[in-house]
């Protein structure tokens, strides 16, 4: 399962109700911080999430909007959170104007007391764990190197423990050895292989989060049958000349993408604060009805449907 936390929802500017970019992506015990804009950190701790294992930053893009906030951030987890390290992943330029923010400001002439590292990414795979992966897209917005990301857990086959309580397996490491493929033999002599206690194949579960874009012609196979699509919906479709002029969507661009990509879920979030929720949410779902506006502390889970 994973789950999403929406800590900013507004675009460019913060309103009353709505700070700046920012989400944070869990997936059992890790956690990665897409984008942070101004004001994350006191959004990460009203939200009751705190920095506990925070040690990793997703920059979709440099726009100060959306990377303002690392500078507060770890200026409070390298001083008093006893942080030993923090990676930074983005493109070349959105790295670029990180290190000045870190290193013109806040620790100019000196280094910090944890290591930093700006690990600069292209797109493809990212970050690789044994049951999730990672991998970044190219998106098109104002300036180089956009970045947009897709979590996906990998496939698998449940383990049958009615099936496995009938052979008599007990509990431990030998069922272990089953998850993991291998045929095992039980002190009665009887061997028993994987095929037998283990299910058909089930597709993990997926959720990709674009960042700022003004296209999305180019992201139809990054983003194909996703559970959970998190775009940008900055502008209503009466503004839609605006939107390009600024390198933003619409929200029925939003929901024509989701569409076509033949999603199951659409969250919006980057609102522009001359709209309400419910216009944005309105435009999207006559187009494609499982349609959401995220809030600033809105959660939610993206994770398997149970049979």
């Amino acid at each position: 399962m994973f789950e999403i936390i929406f800590l900013g929802t507004s675009a460019a500017a913060p309103s009353i109700r709505r700070g700046l970019s920012a989400q944070m992506v869990k997936h059992d015990e890790y956690r990665f911080l897409i984008d942070c804009g101004e004001g994350t950190q006191r959004q990460i701790l009203q939200s009751g999430l705190g920095f506990k294992r925070l040690t990793r930053v997703l920059l979709t893009h440099g726009h100060l909007d959306h990377i303002l906030g690392l500078g507060g951030l770890l200026s409070t987890l390298t001083r008093w959170e006893a942080l030993d390290e923090f990676e930074i992943y983005g493109g070349r330029h959105t790295l670029d104007r990180v290190h000045n923010l870190l290193y013109s400001v806040v620790w100019p002439g000196r280094k910090p007391d944890a290591k930093v590292h700006l690990r600069e990414i292209k797109p493809g795979l990212v970050f690789e764990e044994k049951d999730f992966t990672i991998t970044a897209f190219s998106v098109t917005h104002r300036g180089p190197d956009c970045l947009g990301y897709r979590f996906d857990e990998k496939s698998h086959r449940p383990f049958l423990a009615e099936k496995a309580d009938e052979l008599g397996i007990p509990f431990g490491p030998v069922r272990r050895d089953l998850i993991n493929g291998e045929s095992i033999t039980l002190a009665d002599g009887r061997r028993i292989d994987p095929e037998d206690v283990l299910g058909p194949v089930k597709k993990g579960i997926s959720l990709a989060i674009t960042g700022d874009t003004n296209r999305t012609d180019n992201l139809i196979e990054a983003c194909q049958d996703l559970d959970t699509l998190v775009i940008e919906a900055t502008y209503t479709h009466e503004d839609a000349e605006m939107a390009g002029k600024f390198g933003h969507l619409t929200a029925r661009q939003a929901a024509e993408m989701a569409k076509q990509a033949k999603g199951k879920q659409l969250i919006l979030t980057q609102l522009s604060p001359r709209y309400r929720g419910k216009e944005i949410l309105s435009e999207a779902r006559a187009i494609f009805p499982n349609s959401y506006v995220a809030r600033d502390f809105d959660t939610y889970q993206v994770k398997r449907e149970e049979i």
